[in-house]
């Protein structure tokens, strides 16, 4: 018989309910739950929150012994969390995403960390650094995620709804999330993170609090994330409240490389427009190279597109080199890519037995760089870009150390082109943020001017 963690401590067990909003996700939700029920902890109970799932995550749910409650149609995290908390019975409420796994030895954090500090409102976590997906996109971007809380102040200024605890009691006096705004996965937790400080709550992050993340992520699908569920709503957030902590990822350092992103962009387009296919071809080789990571995970994958940007990449290299007469990038160009080709076709299933080949591959990248050294136009701008890119980096410096250090050297250069990328569609987030709070702003003034007034909810005319 298992025994209660706490009994060891001789203190008054603080009972946790662990709420778990779930849409579509049987698999990870079984391994989420397969994860719980080895929890040294034992005095919790589980709520799964159904937000319409036409998959058997519910009948999953019920396996496991959770309470499986139903939001009555498809109406977000949001509304899936405010209603397990409603319906549990614990002091503590546990909220973690449907592909999150805990450690045996998360609950027990959760509970003694509010047990020996009574003045503590919400507790929250991080991802660990070992992501479950093995693919390039999924281990960067589950990897910044650690990163960023892993460097956060331990007084946090907001809360995270992926592994994040809060007492009910204070849960349900700030009415919880703000499901009305949000309706499909965004920054409810946030939101409510700056109601909870603005209110002078205690916020913990705790560092040694880290599950692990199972989602696999797309290009697309984070694009799409970081700017449509996470960049414009909280842009929105800042100028609301007018406050703009420097935490998490919103700290100067990223603010400042984001101008420096677009100044580099700017630069880069001077550049084109100056030496057209002289910049442009060993932009495109370039490319070829610092995505390799990528094009080869990607290909694994099955992902069309990345195969037809890879092609188009290599066709648009050879094509403007011949034009330009930089017929010296070709052969090394075409090299890299058919040892590219070999690598993300034999790797999977040869393991080392290929690891000369890799040494190939590098050697050829290698080459490829050393040639578009060659032919690149140098000039006054081609030295600012260059600056540029160089400053971010620096800017950067501790991030691509991480990396490094958990992942290697190849793993972090090839993290560049996908952070610059993800500070360039901050900028645009954040810019369209300032749009439609201006036009919300706009739309208020002139609703108070007007003499209409709003009901209140649930009254009709």
């Amino acid at each position: 018989m298992r025994r209660n963690y706490c009994a060891f401590k001789g203190i008054k067990i603080l009972k946790l309910s662990v709420v778990i909003p779930v849409y579509n996700s049987a698999s990870e939700l079984k391994a989420c739950l397969e994860s719980l029920s080895h929890s040294i902890y034992t005095d919790y109970e589980c709520i799964v929150v159904d937000d319409f799932s036409t998959d058997d995550s519910a009948e999953i749910a019920r396996g496991y012994g959770a309470t499986v409650l139903c939001s009555g149609g498809r109406k977000g995290p949001a509304c899936a969390r405010n209603i397990g908390a409603l319906a549990a019975s614990g002091e503590i409420i546990y909220f973690i995403d449907s592909d999150v796994c805990v450690y045996p030895g998360t609950l027990s954090r959760v509970a003694l960390t509010f047990q020996d500090n009574p003045e503590l409102t919400a507790l929250i976590g991080s991802y660990d650094d070992s992501p479950d997906s093995p693919d390039f996109l999924s281990q960067y971007k589950n990897l910044m995620h650690c990163y960023v809380h892993q460097m956060a102040r331990e007084e946090a200024t907001t809360f995270w709804s992926g592994c994040g605890a809060i007492r009910r009691s204070v849960f349900l006096q700030f009415d919880g999330f703000d499901e009305g705004k949000y309706k499909r996965p965004a920054i409810e937790d946030i939101e409510l993170g700056y109601r909870l400080h603005a209110a002078g709550c205690k916020i913990l992050l705790d560092r040694e609090l880290v599950v692990k993340h199972l989602k696999r992520w797309t290009f697309w699908g984070l694009v799409k994330t970081d700017i449509r569920d996470r960049g414009i709503p909280w842009t929105e957030l800042i100028l609301r409240d007018r406050h703009l902590p420097s935490d998490l990822n919103v700290q100067l350092s990223q603010r400042v490389s984001i101008a420096l992103v677009f100044c580099l962009i700017l630069v880069s387009l001077g550049v084109a427009i100056q030496w057209r296919g002289y910049f442009i071809a060993p932009f495109f080789a370039s490319a070829l190279i610092l995505l390799s990571r990528y094009w080869v995970d990607a290909a694994v994958r099955r992902s069309w597109w990345a195969i037809a940007a890879l092609n188009f990449s290599l066709l648009a290299t050879i094509a403007l080199s011949y034009q330009y007469h930089m017929i010296g990038l070709i052969p090394p160009v075409l090299l890299a890519y058919a040892t590219l080709f070999i690598r993300h076709r034999y790797s999977a299933t040869h393991g080392k037995s290929i690891r000369f080949l890799l040494v190939v591959a590098a050697s050829y990248a290698m080459l490829t760089l050393f040639s578009i050294l060659i032919y690149l136009p140098y000039s006054g701008y081609l030295a600012a870009a260059f600056a540029l890119v160089v400053t971010v980096v620096a800017l950067n410096g501790q991030f691509y150390v991480f990396l490094a250090a958990k992942r290697g050297r190849v793993f972090a250069i090839g993290a560049i082109p996908f952070h610059l990328l993800y500070h360039f569609y901050n900028g645009v987030a954040f810019a369209i943020g300032v749009v439609r709070h201006a036009c919300g702003s706009n739309a208020r003034w002139n609703m108070a001017n007007s003499g209409t007034k709003r009901l209140p909810h649930g009254q009709g005319q």
